[in-house]
């Protein structure tokens, strides 16, 4: 072999070993790089002498990279959904804000009060615990309402930030691209690996999917993983907006096309947000099946019990002598317009009284059907989720809307509100409004009285039996269920009026008249064996609101009379009236009228049983999912990472090639002059 051939072996193997020397050194020097993937050179025997350089490449297993971007995605949804739900957790296990123990201080003031239903000081307290339960509620919805509008400020970071990492990614598409294009041995590891660092991140805030272009040398398409493009192989991409509809405090995510001039337009694609996966999707899911559903609950307790409360109240006489009133305030609320629904178009809604306990979780989506004269003659009422989405029966199956017929005032609903329909603006059909009674409605419940004698714990009927009765039948119980004036018997001026039902005659033991306070009979029964409500069996119309009931037997001639309870202050009957709502079911399960309602303590302790429980899950699935990507990452480094034993190992062992080349190039100029010294 001439020495030339020396020459150009020598040549191609100090060059190879200088390019594996960069390599490692490389390598070596970004040891502690994030995102760094260690490179290898390939090298190919020549075709004619020596050894020829081959693609600089990085060394990745596309399978384990995949795996720990599930993994990523998986840890940023639960971190997300986790550390928010523990947060609402603490603020309900705290004894101090506990809706629990308000309503026990608040019901064992109430018993306490009925054991002296004239004493100012029990009365006052009656009052003083009922303004700390509405502060405790207060606190637990401003709370709620600050997590809220928190949330919408991370939803907008976070989608800011997936936008800016989008765009980057679109950008190196294009910059790997024509760096393939230029070389045709060296990958572009550094693109390549800071493409990988902003898809890693991007994995962080949304579950993706990332597949290499066969067209396109070297460029990725992302895909949300619901299936919706974000970065297309040609580095046109998708961008997220946040928007909302009725409610501007409930946000809303779409894709935004910003696709290249050859597209006529733009158009926008809504995106469900429980498919998102990642921090985002975290948030959403905290914001969709604890939050709102948490906000709801408290105002469906409150409604409810300070609905019940007020009723009851006025069932009853005050301390002066009149009928009792509202113990709390309970304020009306307006209906939120939908996007396509302009103009001064107003609709205010209200809980119906007495009805406290029919209202549900559920937010009101209202349309209307049928118009006349500008004004709503029909409207069709969708009962919705806390994310928007249709009630479902326990049949699995959504719930139907309602059709309601509509005329001037307020109206019913189904469900215990009712709304009226105001603005000045014609009202077209298929205009939209959107009412969340039980959502906000919680902080702003206060006391309607601060009065202690406007708690009416005395019936304000009494009945008795006469003195000269020949039966041993007593009066056991005066019920009433209407005080309100020209509705009842009741006159407002602290009696009942002449018409109304004030004498029991029996006229046998089975037989009796009803008379009224001037002495005309209402109505006769006759062969009864019931004493209980004998008002109601005597079906007197219009129903005076109040009855009476017997035990024992009457004879003929008895006779019983019904008056107002004038100073009758001693009388505790209402107030342990008030006191036993702590025992009725008021607390309506669901949206299905057939479901048997909760006690207010039983629906606040589901509400933390429930939260408990997921912010437990959380905890327990985040362990699991952590778990999940350190193996991930183990398995990504043993492919990717660089081992500084290994290079170490490579550098010696190039560091020799590289002087053995060195040693072959010396030795052939040795020849070289040995050669030209013989000839001369």
């Amino acid at each position: 072999m001439s020495s030339v051939d020396l020459f150009s072996l020598a040549t191609s193997g100090v060059n190879a070993s200088s390019k594996l020397l960069q390599t490692t050194s490389n390598n070596i020097a970004n040891v502690n790089t994030p995102g760094y993937v260690r490179e290898r050179t390939e090298l190919q025997n020549s075709q004619v002498f020596g050894v020829e350089i081959g693609n600089t490449e990085r060394i990745i297993n596309v399978f384990a990279q995949n795996q720990l971007r599930r993994d990523i995605t998986a840890v940023g949804e639960l971190e997300a959904f986790s550390s928010k739900t523990t947060a609402i957790d603490n603020l309900l296990a705290s004894e101090a804000n506990s809706i629990s123990q308000g309503l026990s201080e608040y019901f064992s003031a109430l018993q306490t009060a009925a054991d002296d239903p004239t004493n100012l000081a029990s009365r006052e307290q009656v009052l003083g615990k009922s303004e700390s339960l509405f502060q405790r509620v207060k606190t637990l919805s401003d709370f709620m309402i600050e997590k809220e509008e928190e949330l919408n400020l991370e939803f907008t970071a976070l989608v800011d930030r997936a936008n800016t990492l989008i765009s980057n990614i679109g950008e190196l598409n294009e910059g790997i691209v024509i760096a393939n294009g230029n070389s045709t041995s060296d990958q572009p590891g550094a693109l390549l690996n800071e493409r990988d660092k902003a898809v890693d991140e991007l994995s962080s805030i949304m579950g993706i999917n990332v597949k290499e272009s066969k067209t396109q040398n070297g460029a990725v398409s992302i895909n949300l993983t619901s299936g919706e493009s974000l970065v297309l192989e040609n580095g046109e991409l998708n961008l997220f907006e946040v928007s909302s509809n009725a409610d501007t405090a409930s946000k809303q995510l779409s894709l935004q096309n910003v696709f290249s001039s050859e597209f006529d337009e733009e158009k926008s694609l809504r995106i469900r947000e429980s498919d998102l996966g990642g921090a985002l999707g975290g948030l959403f899911r905290y914001r969709d099946e604890v939050l709102g559903p948490a906000m709801r609950d408290v105002g469906q307790l409150s409604i409810a019990f300070a609905d019940a409360m007020n009723q009851q109240n006025k069932l009853g006489m005050d301390l002066d002598g009149q009928l009792g009133g509202n113990i709390f305030d309970i304020p009306s609320f307006r209906g939120l317009p939908y996007e396509d629904t302009d103009g001064d178009l107003i609709v205010t809604g209200r809980v119906t009284e007495g009805k406290g306990a029919e209202l549900t979780d559920a937010d009101y989506k209202i349309r209307v059907t049928a118009v006349s004269g500008g004004v709503p003659t029909e409207i069709e009422v969708t009962f919705l989720n806390a994310d928007g989405t249709i009630k479902k029966a326990s049949d699995g199956q959504e719930i139907p809307p309602e059709t309601v017929t509509i005329s001037s005032g307020f109206n019913e609903l189904p469900r215990g509100i009712e709304v009226d329909f105001s603005g000045t603006d014609p009202y077209q059909v298929d205009h939209e409004f959107l009412i969340k009674p039980a959502q906000t409605l919680a902080s702003k419940i206060d006391l309607a009285t601060s009065r202690p004698e406007d708690l009416a714990f005395a019936a304000p009927i009494r009945g008795q039996a006469d003195a000269s009765n020949l039966g041993d039948a007593n009066v056991v119980d005066v019920s009433v269920n209407n005080t309100e004036v020209g509705t009842s018997a009741f006159d407002g001026a602290g009696g009942i009026l002449n018409t109304a039902p004030s004498q029991i005659r029996f006229t046998a033991a089975d037989s009796y008249d009803v008379l009224d306070g001037t002495g005309n009979v209402l109505a006769s029964v006759s062969g009864t064996s019931d004493l209980k409500n004998l008002i109601d069996q005597a079906a007197i119309t219009p129903a005076p609101g109040y009855d009476i009931s017997l035990d024992g037997v009457p004879r003929a001639g008895d006779t019983f009379t019904i008056e107002y309870n004038t100073d009758g202050f001693n009388d505790n009957s209402n107030a342990l009236n008030l006191a036993d709502l702590q025992n009725e079911s008021l607390v309506q399960l669901s949206s299905e009228a057939t479901n048997k309602p909760r006690t207010f303590q039983d629906a606040y302790a589901s509400m933390v049983g429930r939260i408990g429980g997921e912010a437990s899950m959380a905890k327990v699935s985040l362990a699991s999912a952590e778990a999940m990507k350190v193996q991930s990452e183990n398995w990504f480094q043993s492919v990717s990472g660089v081992s500084l034993d290994e290079e170490a190992a490579n550098l010696i062992k190039y560091q020799q090639s590289y002087a053995a080349a060195a040693r072959i190039l010396t030795t052939a100029q040795e020849l070289f002059n040995t050669i030209l010294q013989s000839a001369r």
